[in-house]
This record gives structure tokens, C-alpha cells and sequence, in this order.
């Protein structure tokens, strides 16, 4: 007789303690689209600087309203002319595809800055219906029904 071994268990989840320290140390590394345009929806200051790590032609694409463009590549140079240490960062490339924000992140932190990344980057921000800017003013499109939810404002988690 074959056994056959569940794909999900073959290897065993981790210990509840073990999986409770994983999950809180990647939700200290990262944040999400949605919980930043929250906080930048609530008006005041929302205790962090969104960065963008983009190139200037992505940048001129479309970028999130108020996000600062601080390429990757430039970040040794002008961070610190332009960001405060003692304000955490955000940073966020294209999207889940490219790891951009991640060596952002990295860059920053290897300066003393506190730093998280938003997962999805511009694509998701884009996708879930978020008003965005190019230099020829503000623009939105229709919330994507595979990764925002359709009337609702939140997806609830």
C-alpha cells in the first residue's frame, strides 16, 4: 500500500511561539498598500515617509500622492539631506515582481534609518483603486476585483 504525504504538512507547522516570532518580526519589516493608504487618508502626519525607489521615468509613470522619489541607486548620497532619522520610512518599487523597495530598505537600514517595505508596491496600489499622480495631475482606476474587494472599503483583515 502507497502512502501518500499531505503536501501542506510535510514538513510540520512551526511551534505556535515559534510561528507567533516569525509572523511579528515580517509584519515589522512590512506593511501593506492598504494599511498605508489608510494612514494617509487619515489626514495629519502618519508618523512615516513614503518613499518611492523608483527610477524618474517610472516615478513620471505614476507615483502615490505625497510619497517622496528617492531612487535606490541615490540613497547613500541624499538620504540624509532628505530624510529624518528619527521618522520610520516606507519605501516601494513596481510591485510583488521586483525586489526594488526590498534594496531601498536594506540601503536605508545600512544608514540607521527604521524602515519598512509595502508589499505590492505601485501595481497594488494602482489595482485597488488608489488615486495615484502623474505630471499630468491626479488619476484613478477601477478597483481590480482579484486584489481589492468590490463595495467595500477594506478586505476586513
Amino acid at each position: 500500500m502507497i502512502t501518500t504525504v499531505n503536501p501542506v504538512l510535510r514538513v510540520a507547522p512551526a511551534a505556535p511561539a515559534a510561528a507567533a516570532a516569525h509572523f511579528r518580526a515580517a509584519l515589522a519589516l512590512h506593511t501593506d498598500v492598504s494599511d498605508v493608504a489608510a494612514a494617509l487618508a487619515a489626514g495629519g502626519d502618519p508618523g512615516f515617509v513614503l518613499v518611492d525607489s523608483r527610477s524618474t521615468e517610472a516615478w513620471d509613470q505614476g507615483h502615490v500622492p505625497g510619497a517622496l522619489h528617492l531612487p535606490t541607486a541615490l540613497v547613500p548620497e541624499q538620504a540624509g539631506q532628505l530624510l529624518d532619522r528619527t521618522v520610520p520610512v516606507v519605501t516601494y518599487c513596481w510591485g510583488p515582481g521586483c525586489n526594488g523597495a526590498a534594496r531601498a530598505a536594506l540601503a536605508l537600514a545600512e544608514l540607521g534609518y527604521q524602515v519598512k517595505e509595502m508589499l505590492g508596491g505601485f501595481e497594488y496600489w494602482v489595482r485597488e483603486g488608489l488615486e495615484f499622480e502623474t505630471w499630468q495631475g491626479r488619476e484613478r482606476r477601477a478597483r481590480d476585483p482579484l486584489t481589492a474587494p468590490v463595495g467595500a472599503d477594506d478586505c476586513g483583515c
